[in-house]
Parts: C-alpha cells; sequence; structure tokens
C-alpha cells in the first residue's frame, strides 16, 4: 500500500516540473526495490534498441559461427592436416619448412587454399608440439580451420597466406644457431601460435584509418594499438568455440604464461612499436653476455620477451 502511494506521489512529482522529474527519478533508483511491486513505465521500443546496442558493445566483433567440428576425428586428419589431391606435391614444397625458401604461394595452391592450416600442422608435427601439450589432431584442425577462416580473403595483404607465412618464418627464426634450445616449449608454442593469430579479421585498412574515422574498433580499444588487440580478441575468444580449445590441457599456470606472452608478442606487431623495439633490442644485446658458442643468456622474463617479440616482429615484416 505505501509504495503503490509512492508510486503515485512520484509520478506526480515528475510532472510537475523538470526538477520534479529529476528528484522523482533519484528517488526511485536510489531507495526503491526494482524488483517489487513499484509501477514503473515500461521501456520503449527505442530504450530496448539503446539496450541492445549497449550489450553489444562487450562483445568482440568478427567472430562468426562456424561448423568444421561435426566431420573431424583423429582417424580423418590427413597427413597434412588438409585435404589434397595433391598430396605428393604438398609434401615436396614442405620439404622446404625449415628454410626460408619455402614456397607459401604453392603451399596455398596444393592445399585447397588452407595454407595456415596446413603450415601450423607442419610445424607443430615437426616440433611435435601436438604430443608435448596433449593437443589432438581434431582440436587443433578444427581451431586452425576456424582462425583461417576468419582472416579475410578478399583483403589483398593480411590474410591467412600472410599469417601462413609469418608463422613459418618464426619457425625457421626460432632455429637459427643463436636461439636453439634457448627457449622452452611453451615460449616456442607462443610464439608459433602469436604468428598465427596476428592478423586475423584484419579490415584491410590501417589503425590510424579507423581512429580517424571513428571506427567501433577505435572506440573499444581507444585508439591504443586498435588492429593489434582485436586480433588478440578474435585470436582467443575462438579458443571457446566448441572443439577448438588447443589449449584445454595445459595448466592454469602455463595457460596464464602463453596468454601474456602471446599478448606481448602480437601487440608488438603495431609498426607504430618499431623504432623503440629496435632500440631495446640493440641495447639488450649489446650489453648481454653469450656463450662461447654464441647463444645469446636470456635469463629473466623481461629478455626473453624482448627477443621472442622481435622475432615475431622481424617475421611479420619478412614478406
Amino acid at each position: 500500500k505505501f509504495k503503490r502511494m509512492l508510486n503515485r506521489e512520484l509520478t506526480h512529482l515528475s510532472e510537475m516540473s523538470r526538477s520534479g522529474n529529476q528528484v522523482s527519478e533519484y528517488i526511485s533508483n536510489t531507495f526503491l526495490d526494482k524488483q517489487n511491486d513499484v509501477e514503473i513505465p515500461s521501456p520503449t521500443q527505442k530504450d530496448r534498441e539503446k539496450k541492445k546496442k549497449q550489450q553489444l558493445m562487450t562483445q568482440i566483433s568478427g567472430v562468426k559461427k562456424l561448423m568444421h567440428s561435426s566431420s573431424l576425428n583423429n582417424t580423418s586428419i590427413s597427413r597434412f592436416g588438409v585435404n589434397t589431391e595433391n598430396e605428393d606435391h604438398l609434401a615436396k614444397e614442405l620439404e622446404d619448412l625449415n628454410k626460408w625458401g619455402l614456397n607459401i604461394f604453392n603451399v596455398a595452391g596444393y592445399s585447397h587454399n588452407r595454407p595456415l592450416t596446413c603450415i601450423m600442422y607442419a610445424i607443430f608435427q615437426e616440433r611435435d608440439l601436438l604430443k608435448t601439450f596433449k593437443i589432438s589432431s581434431d582440436t587443433f584442425v578444427t581451431y586452425m580451420m576456424t582462425l583461417e577462416d576468419h582472416y579475410h580473403s578478399d583483403v589483398a595483404y593480411h590474410n591467412s597466406l600472410h599469417a601462413a607465412d609469418v608463422a613459418q618464418s618464426t619457425h625457421v627464426l626460432l632455429s637459427t644457431p643463436a636461439l636453439d634450445a634457448v627457449f622452452t616449449d611453451l615460449e616456442i608454442l607462443a610464439a608459433i601460435f602469436a604468428a598465427a593469430i596476428h592478423d586475423v579479421d584484419h579490415p584491410g585498412v590501417s589503425n590510424q584509418f579507423l581512429i580517424n574515422t571513428n571506427s567501433e574498433l577505435a572506440l573499444m580499444y581507444n585508439d591504443e594499438s586498435v588492429l593489434e588487440n582485436h586480433h588478440l580478441a578474435v585470436g582467443f575468444k575462438l579458443l571457446q568455440e566448441e572443439h577448438c580449445d588447443i589449449f584445454q590441457n595445459l595448466t592454469k599456470k602455463q595457460r596464464q604464461t602463453l596468454r601474456k606472452m602471446v599478448i606481448d608478442m602480437v601487440l608488438a606487431t603495431d609498426m607504430s612499436k618499431h623504432m623503440s623495439l629496435l632500440a631495446d633490442l640493440k641495447t639488450m644485446v649489446e650489453t648481454k653476455k653469450v656463450t662461447s658458442s654464441g647463444v645469446l643468456l636470456l635469463d629473466n622474463y623481461t629478455d626473453r620477451i624482448q627477443v621472442l617479440r622481435n622475432m615475431v616482429h622481424c617475421a611479420d615484416l619478412s614478406n
């Protein structure tokens, strides 16, 4: 009874003046339990649309619902992770997996335009990462095909061909004499994964364009490394899709460490960070000790991630 009476008084107050409406709204919002019987006008269509837009702002744009998992299982995964009628030709091309000379265009042609899935599967097999981190082949291929489908084929440069090239270049750099045996399996996993996702859902325009046009992405990421933040968000979000969590058997600590490293590496692909990356790396190399065999001694996270950031950045620039 009291609430009904109070509601009538508040309604009357709100109709008296603008200030009365504000007072009424304050009392209603602050002191009344909206779950109870107080009569509050139902939202208009405009209010509902506004609320819907507000809810959508918390979602990561660019993530599509795809179905690759239904037809995949460990027994149906082909030799190179993709279906091909040119297995011998593809095998010949992948003989250069550990060399700079690999022809990524031929790999794309022989893999039904699945260069990223094919290259990543080959690298993970070569480095025995599937076994080391207990990643099932079907989950891995499902994730990679989903990731590859989120690269835009109509974008001339930042497409899955580029991602495959960067992943393979990172793989080769990790095997150079000065860095071989320097990094842990988890660091290697993070670097190759970072290379694979580093441009996913790229729209084909620059950060500055997105900022200048007040795009939704620029607003979401506050004009700071807009695309790089988006690539990370999409890459990690896709792990939540059905049968896509390739890191499900990592420990909580491993997963947290991997995520931190991947974020550091992908953010470093922002070209506006190029000069500072270069300067910091030069300073570190000039002051670091090396072993008698010429291997860098990297004994803390800061130094190790600095080399990994520059490595993925170099791979990104190398093609």
